[in-house]
């Protein structure tokens, strides 16, 4: 069917009703409607595998499951049935439950270069938990994040970064500083004007590109000088790059790393890890000042970490890892080759290690453009597939890969037209898409 026929009336009906209970319309600014086609946002009913239904009863593909969290799939089965053992056991205790011993074990063994863990159910928890430790240990104000990595937390020390930092006072925001990826020179430098100040670096290890030669164990050195803990934030990495992450990948040890998405494949879980002497500073076990560190009422709950558990086993034992990376590869080749046999190749790019693909929509002048993803938005979904990003899910098989490629061609046609119109009003249907970080609605 073309973009039009789609429709989405139920879609339309359940969205409206949500954003008159819901700030924004959903419960997370990425999965907005404002992030797809004007009335071509599905609400989505269920989901198994690499497939998903929206509530009109249309079917697609889905790349990006749960921004990101969904690796193995919808509903996989030895996750639910980790997830079922547990439900009838209780989840949650006044007291720490034996599951969570088995699984801080569990973790640890996977994750061989931290010390300790302590879970929490968000990345943002874990990630400004490990500011306030690194602040605590170093007894300095500042945090120095990443300035090419888009997002590491809800809390103020982040947000007031981000063209969405109303509400957080200016002196919240002038404790976080920004250094540039892949920069060594740069990092340095900032360190210098600030020496003595900042707490951490916090950065992703890899993203979009693979971190230059040399790079991460330069950080590793530019932190032991400067006397600040390096931390990494694995929310995308962790399980994506391998079990254990970038750093079990690329063999540089940081002070703290943050794990999250991929861990309990859609259940809420995510952990804070790292060096004994650091983590133990938000424990009983030593003489110093406490430091308030993780404390939640549902951090450890019982189904949520036999989810993990179930992942990490799931990945070992079926090699999860190179699968991802081996379709993701095969996706990649399929649409660059269907990009460029449409003649939009160097307007359709997809970047990105094998395992996290997204793609770029670029204009007659090369730029990025939200109109053009609009276009390309609005046609894949046409065609089944709901791919805000193209990042892979072990799930997939070779024939969803097989239809994504042709929707892609399909929709890559019409790219063309848009591009010889130096127009892509009419493809659009209305209003263009909006990055997620802006200041007015």
């Amino acid at each position: 069917m073309n973009a039009e026929e789609l429709g989405l009336p139920r879609s339309r009906q359940a969205n409206e009703r949500l954003h008159a209970m819901v700030p924004g319309g959903a419960h997370t600014y990425a999965k907005g409607d404002d992030q797809y086609p004007e009335n071509l946002a599905p609400v989505i009913s269920h989901g198994r595998g690499a497939h998903v239904w929206d509530v009109d009863g249309n079917r697609y593909v889905e790349y990006g499951s749960g921004l990101r969290s969904v690796s193995l799939g919808h509903a996989h089965p030895r996750v639910t049935e980790a997830v079922r053992r547990e439900l009838d056991r209780g989840s949650n205790f006044v007291r720490p439950s034996i599951v969570e011993v088995e699984a801080a074990e569990r973790f640890l063994a996977t994750v061989p270069t931290a010390e300790m863990v302590k879970f929490a159910k968000n990345g943002s928890d874990a990630t400004t938990a490990a500011v306030r430790l690194a602040r605590a240990a170093t007894g300095r104000p500042r945090v120095a994040v990443c300035a090419d990595h888009p997002f590491f937390s809800v809390d103020d020390w982040f947000i007031g970064t981000t063209p969405m930092s109303a509400g957080i006072p200016a002196a919240t925001n002038e404790l976080t500083v920004a250094f540039p990826y892949g920069d060594l020179a740069a990092t340095e430098e900032l360190l210098a004007r600030h020496e003595g100040e900042v707490a951490c670096l916090i950065l992703e290890p890899a993203t979009h590109t693979e971190p230059p030669p040399g790079y991460l164990a330069g950080l590793r050195e530019l932190a032991d000088r400067h006397g600040c803990v390096l931390v990494f934030d694995e929310m995308i990495t962790g399980f994506r790059w391998s079990e254990a992450g970038a750093q079990g990948l690329y063999g540089v040890v940081p002070d703290l790393s943050t794990f999250g998405k991929a861990l309990g494949n859609g259940f809420a879980v995510a952990a804070l890890a790292g060096r004994r002497e650091l983590m133990e500073l938000g424990g009983l076990r030593h003489s110093g000042d406490r430091v308030f560190l993780l404390s939640t009422t549902h951090g450890a709950e019982t189904h949520a970490l036999a989810a993990a558990m179930a992942v990490q086993s799931t990945y070992v034992e079926e090699g999860v890892t190179a699968r991802l990376h081996a379709l993701g590869d095969r996706l990649a080749a399929g649409v660059r080759e269907a990009a460029a046999s449409m003649g939009v190749g160097d307007h359709v790019v997809v970047r990105g290690r094998a395992s996290n693909l997204v793609f770029a929509t670029l204009d007659e002048e090369g730029r990025p453009s939200q109109r053009y993803r609009t276009l390309f938005l609005r046609q894949l979904l046409a065609g089944g597939v709901l791919a805000p990003s193209f990042v892979v899910s072990s799930a997939l098989g070779d024939a969803d890969l097989d239809h994504t490629v042709d929707v892609v061609a399909e929709a890559c046609a019409v790219y063309r037209k848009a591009l010889d119109a130096a127009d892509p009003t009419p493809w659009m249907a209305g209003r263009p898409v909006k990055p997620v970080f802006r200041r007015l609605v």
